[in-house]
């Protein structure tokens, strides 16, 4: 017999839900409010056939494009031999969730306005704030008389 290469093929644990989260959806999955632009991680919800995206998109992340009244429109990169490619589809809410990927950064913008305009409240207009590179690591001198040599255990053959 041939072996079968469909859409869920092969996702025997990787839609598995985990222990005592089986059932019915929660209302505030159904609540969340995604906008135009945000950040979403695809984790597909094996409870709900419909609206699922293709076992390759489990786990990527991606943003939103379009915003309807069960679905959101999510666009991924995908590498298709040489190149990679931006895949645009339509996915449940159920299959989604906000990404978190994006806060470190959003928050490094927040702290640089603030620096910004306290700045500029002082009089300095033309105050560039940039961020520096982790330096390498000061140079020091190791002291050789604290070092353990590590021989290894001699082998015995044992009868």
């Amino acid at each position: 017999m041939v072996r079968s290469n469909g859409k869920r093929a092969n996702t025997r644990d990787l839609f598995r839900k985990a222990f005592r989260k089986k059932g019915n959806e929660h209302l505030s999955t159904y609540l969340q409010i995604f906008k135009i632009g945000d950040f979403v991680d695809i984790h597909i919800n094996p409870a709900v056939m419909k609206g699922m995206p293709h076992k390759f998109y489990q786990g990527r992340s991606g943003r939103v494009f379009n915003v309807s009244r069960t679905s959101v429109g999510v666009e991924v990169s995908k590498t298709v031999g040489n190149r990679i490619m931006m895949k645009r589809f339509h996915i449940r809410t159920e299959h989604v969730q906000k990404s978190r990927c994006n806060e470190d950064y959003l928050k490094r913008c927040k702290g640089r306005e603030m620096e910004a305009r306290e700045a500029h409240s002082k009089g300095d207009k033309y105050n560039v704030i940039k961020r520096t590179p982790a330096l390498p690591s000061e140079a020091h001198i190791v002291d050789a008389s604290k070092m353990e040599l590590v021989d290894p255990i001699p082998y015995e053959f044992i009868v």
